[in-house]
This record gives structure tokens, C-alpha cells and sequence, in this order.
């Protein structure tokens, strides 16, 4: 198949490169129109009681999330007549404005003491959306934060809410994006011509990356069209997108000009990049391609959009590499080498610094085991501190004005009015006495500030209590678990903001041994077929494990600790890492560190089953192919890193996470853990029953 693709490409390179200029354009337009529809939600279980809870509010109490929360403070009080009018100027002013159904305050509902501040001094005004969902109100939020955010008369006003956050956080995102493109494009670009020392041949991988990016945003924006799609799935498409695209590119081109420098010609050298290059780029892509698949497992839009976005752009790199970057490389043919500045990057040795590593670790590959597993333990020793939570306005720059709305909101009130748990009893008649009891109960919990009137539809009855927490952390979560276990009457429902961050929590705990077992079988299998070993796939399992509790140890050390700020920037320390953020950064980096796996392995078994020794094949294959993998590392992670430059929280952890754990897999793993191991199970690392060979893939 790969050998009649190498022809194909060669032989109609002219017409493929036509085809794929059209289809890019398409791309292109297609990639414009995605960026509006991301949303910055996705992080409820859609299946969960706090799910049904909330359809309740909305078909049978036709209630609905405030879009917009305005914190309305003053200086005197909000009893103050002076005070009172300005605020009812405000308040109709705001209902004046395009997108607003209706508002609601502490003046309009008569001094209502649910939405006063706890010194008089602040009360709430809530603003609802004429979009049926909030989440989809992000023009409302951005109007009215930048229009009433500051001083309005004699008062102070802070804007914040679901629609503001969401799009001050997409503002936020595309911005840091644009600094972080404008910082990996040009480094990505000088690592390249280091690489490969010459112009042409260090230009053409970023066609690939480039070609993955925009292919899979068209396809994400399709996606769009039927389902929620997170706005944090940019960076993931930006990051491997522009990685992974040139990692296939680099050996592609590496490969490319080997082949004519052993005096092939270019249909030749073609064909034979796509039969064994080409062959590793599709089976490593589709290894990624499994192991991000997991993430569609979870019942949260925000991960199901990095797992739609992951398996987009990781097919989209594959295409490119495989196709319309042959044909490239077909008409540029041997002036692949021209405008060269490093010679010895044009012709590297057979036998150079990577054999030369391979062969001392393989002279003390028990010494070599001991050492680096004890620095993976010491780097992952932080982990027993982890503490996971999930993300609220926190995770913006303190200095921005919805975190600091959400800063004076949490110091003004008692409770989260503005998110109460929500009890839905259906089928209350003849339960008075039974409700009446349970409500007593439920208002002695502590934590648990004042129940709300009750408020029955039909059979239905509804009320609710505010608590004094943060709803979106741990001790929100204990809780709505307290909560739950006292007796109940029979159907009842616990929702709001604190349920629903419980329920997911919960959901993701449910599915995460399901995703576990799919990456390890799915993986297990593909390296098997691709190897002909039971070994080896086992092995890059665990030592892909090890590599990920060193992650996970570095990430609490920092954004748990505190430490390295000065590397990292400022940020909000929650003393949390969002829970989302983990499973994803863990995922992503296993199917990168599968990826490199992979690229050496291919080379290896190649030289291994050309006749090769074990020692011998191990060190070829590391010269040949280590190079490649610790540049296309460097770029991964000089792509992610320049996230670290963002100021929203998670994409800082996504980036240090993904760039740390990809320099920790190409060197310390790769370039020291597996020669070490193949040495120690020499021919052993090829083993597999006879009766399995036949379902193995040819090199």
C-alpha cells in the first residue's frame, strides 16, 4: 500500500499538489468560521442527578442561570435613597441593552435579603439572556462588562457571570494564542535550520503543521455544527498541530534525503521514504489517534472537544505527510540540500554521539535503570500532595476584571447566592411533614447558610439553600455528599452549581478505568503488530507510566507548591489542579511519548531484522533515529512551552505539563531507559508465541 502511495505521489505530484492548494483554501475559510462557535463550558455531566435537577428548573419552573452577575457596591449603603436610585438607573439601563430578557435585583425585588451583601454595602443584580442558554450569551457578556465594568454615579460596579467569563476567557485565549504562535513559529523555525542546515529542507515541515491545523479546524467547526466544542481545544489543535506536523515532517525529510545520499533517485527515494518512513508515521499516528480517542469516553463536553480535536489533527498531520508532502518533496527533488549554512547536519554519521551514548548505557544498563528510575521517583515524590478541583474565574490573570469580580464577590457574600443547591422533590403531595422534616435536617449542615421559600409546579416542589463555599471546589463536593446521604423523601434531586461539580467529579472517576483500560489494550496491540513483540509493548507501557507520575509530580510541585514562578509567570494559586486539565495533559503525552516510541522502534526492528545484533540494532536504530526524535521533542516542546505564557491557568499547566513530560520521554527514556532494558533482555525483546507472529507487520 505504502510502496503504490510513494509511486502515486511521484508520478501525479503536479495534480496532488493542485488538489490539496483547493482543499486548503477550503480549509482555511472553513477554520475562520470555527473560532466563534468554541464555548468556554463543557464541564458538567450531562447523565448526572445535578443534569436532571437542572431540566426540572427549566421545564417545569421556567428558571434559568442568570447570564450576567453585577456586583452593585457603594461606599455608604445600598438602603441609602441616593444609592437606590443610581442603582435603578443601572439596572434599567442594562435592560435596555440588545440580548437582555429581564433583570433582577436587590431594589427591583423589593430588598430582597437574599441578594444583600453581608455589610449592606453590596447586592447582587442579575441579568438574564434572551439566548436560551447562557452559555451561548458571550456577546451580552462582553457588551456589558466592558460597558458598565467601574464606576457608574456614586457606585462601584463588577461584572461577572457565565456569559462574561466566557467571553473574557475567549478574548484571553486568543490573544495568548497569537503571542504564543508569534513565539514557537520563529523558534520552531531556527531549531529546524539547526537541524537540518539547510533552507529548503528546514521550511518545508512547516507546510505539514500548518496544513494539520487548518485541516482539523475545519473539521472541528463540522463538529460544531451537532455538538459543544470547548475553547481550550485550540491550543491543543495549535500545539500538536504545529508539533506532531513537523515531527512526521522531520522524518519524512530525514529519510528522504538518506535515501539520495545512497545514490537513489528521486522516484526512489520517494517510494522507499513512503515504504518505511511513511509506514511509521501512519502506525504512530494511529497509536496517538487510539490513545487520544479515550478522551470522547468522558461525559464532559471540555474533554470530548479535546478528544474530537486531537484525533482531527492528528489524521489531518498524517495526510499531509503522507500525501501532498511527498509530492513536494518530489518536485524539489535533490535540491532538498541547497542553501545549506551546516554541513554536518546534511550528512549526519552512521556512527555517531547517539550510538557511541546507546553503546556505554548498554555497557551498564543495571546502573542505568537504577539511576534514572530514582531521579522519575524523586521528580514524582510531590504527587502525594496533589489535590484536584476543577476551574473557575481563578484561572484568569488576577489582575483582569472578572477575577477580580469574582474576587469581591466571594469577600461581599456570605454564600453563593448566585449558585445555591437546588432541591427538586417530584411528587410532593401528601409529604408535608416528611419535607418539612428534611428541610430542618438540611439546614443545620454545616456550611449550609439560609434555605430559599419553597416553590411548587403540580406535584412538584422546589427550594433551595445557599452555602458559604466556593461551589466548584473540594469542600462544595463534601458537601452535596453530606447532603446526600441523609434521608430523603423518596425521588429526590440535588442540583446546582455544587451538585454538578460533584456529579462530574463522580463521572470522571467512573469512565477514567474504562479510558485506562481502552489506551492500554489499544496500544498493547498496535505496538505488538508493529514490533512482533510481547515485550516491548509492555515495557513502553510502564516506563510511559513512570514518565507520567514524574509529570504529575512536577505539576503539583509548581502549581500546587508554588514553586518556579519566575519560569512558569504569576498566577492564582488555588492549591488545586483542575481534574480536566490532568486527564488531558496525561493522555496527550501518553500518545506523544507512544508517538517517539514508536519512531524508535520502527528503526531498530528495521536494522534488527536486516541481520543486526541486539546491541548492534539498538545502537544504529538510536543514531538513526534519536537525532529526529530529540528534535522533534525540542519543537513539540517548544510549542507547548510558549503556552507558559499565557495568563489563563489551565494552558500554562497544559503547556509545562506536555513540554516537560515530552524533554523527560526523549531524553531520560529514550536516550537512557530503553537501551538500557533491551540490553538487559537482549533477544528476549523480540520474543512473541509463533502462533502470533503471522499478525505481525512487516519492516
Amino acid at each position: 500500500m505504502f510502496e503504490k502511495l510513494g509511486h502515486l505521489t511521484v508520478r501525479r505530484s503536479k495534480r496532488v499538489l493542485a488538489i490539496f492548494v483547493v482543499v486548503l483554501i477550503l480549509f482555511g475559510v472553513m477554520a475562520g468560521l470555527a473560532i466563534p462557535r468554541l464555548s468556554g463550558g463543557g464541564y458538567s455531566n450531562p447523565g448526572s442527578d445535578a443534569a436532571k435537577a437542572a431540566k426540572y428548573l427549566t421545564n417545569t419552573f421556567h428558571m434559568k442561570d442568570p447570564a450576567v452577575v453585577i456586583e452593585v457596591k457603594t461606599t455608604t449603603s445600598i438602603q441609602d435613597p441616593t444609592v437606590a436610585a443610581s442603582a435603578v438607573s443601572l439596572e434599567k439601563s442594562i435592560a435596555g441593552e440588545k440580548g437582555v430578557l429581564k433583570t433582577l435585583s436587590y431594589w427591583s425585588a423589593g430588598g430582597a435579603p437574599t441578594l444583600a451583601g453581608k455589610d449592606n454595602k453590596a447586592a447582587y443584580l442579575f441579568v438574564y439572556s434572551s439566548e436560551k442558554d447562557p452559555l451561548n450569551a458571550k456577546p451580552l457578556g462582553k457588551l456589558l462588562a466592558s460597558k458598565y465594568t467601574g464606576n457608574y454615579q456614586n457606585l462601584q460596579v463588577y461584572v461577572n457571570g457565565i456569559a462574561a467569563f466566557n467571553s473574557a476567557l475567549s478574548e484571553k485565549i486568543s490573544k495568548d494564542l497569537g503571542l504564543a504562535e508569534g513565539i514557537s513559529i520563529p523558534l520552531t523555525f531556527v531549531l529546524l535550520l539547526f537541524v537540518f542546515g539547510g533552507l529548503i529542507s528546514s521550511a518545508t515541515p512547516l507546510i505539514v503543521g500548518v496544513s494539520a491545523i487548518l485541516g482539523s479546524l475545519a473539521i472541528i467547526y463540522l463538529i460544531s455544527l451537532a455538538t459543544g466544542v470547548s475553547i481550550f481545544a485550540l491550543n491543543l489543535i495549535t500545539g500538536m498541530g504545529l508539533g506532531l506536523g513537523i515531527d512526521y515532517a522531520l522524518l519524512i525529510v530525514n529519510r528522504f534525503r538518506e535515501e539520495l545520499h545512497h545514490g537513489k533517485n528521486v522516484e526512489d527515494a520517494i517510494v522507499n521514504t513512503v515504504k518505511t518512513a511513511g509506514k511509521t508515521v501512519f502506525y504512530s499516528g494511529i497509536t496517538v489517534i487510539i490513545t487520544l480517542t479515550a478522551l470522547t469516553f468522558f461525559p464532559l463536553m471540555f474533554l470530548k472537544s479535546f478528544g474530537y480535536a486531537g484525533i482531527s489533527v492528528v489524521a489531518m498531520a498524517i495526510f499531509a505527510a503522507l500525501i501532498p508532502f511527498p509530492a513536494i518533496l518530489a518536485l524539489i527533488g535533490t535540491k532538498i540540500d541547497k542553501y545549506t549554512i551546516r554541513k554536518s547536519a546534511v550528512t549526519p554519521k552512521a556512527d555517531g554521539r547517539w550510538a557511541q551514548t546507546a553503546r556505554f548505557v548498554m555497557r551498564r544498563p543495571v546502573a542505568v535503570v537504577i539511576l534514572s528510575i530514582t531521579v522519575l521517583a524523586v521528580i514524582a515524590s510531590p504527587i502525594r500532595n496533589i489535590v484536584f478541583s476543577q476551574a473557575d474565574a481563578r484561572v484568569m490573570p488576577a489582575s483582569s476584571p472578572i477575577a477580580i469580580a469574582n474576587a469581591m464577590s466571594i469577600q461581599d457574600f456570605p454564600g453563593q447566592e448566585g449558585n445555591p443547591i437546588e432541591f427538586i422533590i417530584p411528587n410532593a403531595g401528601g409529604k408535608t411533614s416528611e419535607i418539612a422534616a428534611y428541610k430542618a435536617k438540611i439546614a443545620t449542615i454545616k456550611g449550609i447558610v439560609h434555605l430559599n421559600p419553597e416553590q411548587v409546579v403540580g406535584s412538584t416542589l422546589r427550594f433551595s439553600a445557599v452555602h458559604s463555599m466556593n461551589p466548584r471546589t473540594n469542600e462544595a463536593q463534601a458537601l452535596i455528599q453530606q447532603i446526600r446521604k441523609e434521608s430523603a423523601p423518596a425521588g429526590t434531586l440535588v442540583g446546582g452549581v455544587a451538585a454538578d461539580y460533584t456529579d462530574t467529579q463522580g463521572g470522571i472517576a467512573k469512565t477514567l478505568p474504562w479510558a485506562l483500560g481502552w489506551i492500554a489494550l489499544g496500544v498493547l496491540i498496535l505496538l505488538f503488530a508493529f514490533t512482533g513483540s510481547l515485550i516491548l509493548p509492555i515495557k513502553a507501557v510502564i516506563l510511559n507510566v513512570l514518565s507520567l507520575a514524574a509529570m504529575m509530580g512536577a505539576l503539583t510541585w509548581i502549581f500546587i507548591e508554588g514553586h518556579l514562578k519566575w519560569l512558569v509567570g504569576s498566577f492564582t494559586n488555588t492549591h488545586t489542579i483542575d481534574t480536566s486539565m490532568v486527564i488531558l495533559i496525561s493522555i496527550v503525552t501518553f500518545g506523544l511519548s507512544m508517538d517517539y516510541e514508536v519512531f524508535l522502534l520502527s528503526r531498530i526492528k528495521e536494522e534488527h531484522q536486516a541481520g543486526m545484533k541486539n546491541v548492534d540494532a539498538v545502537a544504529t536504530g538510536l543514531q538513526r533515529s534519536a537525532r529526529i526524535i530529540t528534535a522533534a521533542a525540542l519543537l513539540l516542546a517548544i510549542v507547548f512551552a510558549a503556552f507558559i505564557t499565557s495568563g489563563v491557568t489551565n494552558i500554562k499547566t497544559l503547556g509545562f505539563g506536555v513540554a516537560f513530560a515530552i524533554i523527560l520521554d526523549a531524553t531520560l527514556v529514550r536516550g537512557l531507559l530503553v537501551p538500557a532494558l533491551m540490553r538487559l533482555f537482549g533477544e528476549r525483546n523480540w520474543w512473541a508465541p509463533k502462533a502470533l507472529k503471522r499478525f505481525t507487520i512487516s519492516h
